[in-house]
């Protein structure tokens, strides 16, 4: 579907069901706060571990809500070329999709950890898909990179705000892997290091907040960039 179908189609004529950049930002903008102040719960002690749980899993589906609007306005997954076999997968397509992919897997690992009772099923159920979500944003980063490239044709742009998007997003990435290796479920049920699994996740939503707040249209640096 190309994006004028999208725009023409009879859900997208709702201005509340369209998807825009201003709402995907707002969207990931909300996950990672509600991310942050779920980690920061468990770092300052501020309380439960269900009080943490219950954040990062309301965060998770707002992270899922961006991350599909980003798929869909990302436009059509394959381009035409005028080499090889004449058709090649859109690197922004990919980046979206595979972020997507990554968010549905932080849901199933979020609302797992809400009923979560034995050690398996911490292992296979909430670290499994969280591990797995943090595989899936590195290399929708890495995608992220390959497309600013061509559109650009160049990786050293600090005037523009996609390029600190990209790498704010990046470290973010990072963030969000390191925190699934200290979140590892060792056998007496206990996080390897549950406080690189806390800032992990802290640091990674701080960036996330970041990258999709200079990415919102309305900023005067985006205005001047179109």
């Amino acid at each position: 579907m190309t994006q004028q179908q999208i725009a023409e189609s009879p859900r997208m004529r709702v201005p509340f069901l369209a998807p825009t950049v201003t709402k995907q930002s707002v969207s990931f903008m909300i996950g990672s706060a509600l991310f942050a102040a779920g980690t920061a719960v468990g770092i300052w002690d501020l309380g439960s571990a269900n009080v943490t749980n219950v954040l990062c899993f309301v965060g998770a589906w707002f992270f899922t809500a961006a991350g599909l609007m980003q798929l869909i306005l990302s436009g059509n997954a394959i381009v035409s070329v005028d080499y090889g076999a004449g058709k090649m997968l859109r690197a922004v397509w990919l980046a979206a999709a595979i972020q997507s992919l990554g968010t549905i897997l932080f849901n199933i690992s979020t609302s797992a950890a809400l009923t979560a009772k034995t050690v398996r099923a911490e292992e296979r159920l909430v670290w499994n898909p969280d591990a797995g979500g943090s595989v899936a944003f590195l290399i929708s980063a890495v995608f992220v990179y390959v497309a600013y490239y061509r559109e650009h044709g160049q990786l050293w742009n600090p005037r523009d705000s996609g390029w600190w998007g990209a790498h704010i997003n990046m470290i973010g990435c990072i963030a969000f892997a390191i925190s699934a290796v200290g979140a590892f479920v060792l056998t007496n049920g206990s996080a390897e290091d549950a406080a690189v699994a806390n800032w992990g996740t802290f640091i990674g939503a701080l960036c996330f907040f970041v990258a999709s707040m200079i990415a919102l249209p309305q900023l005067a640096w985006n205005r001047r960039n179109t």
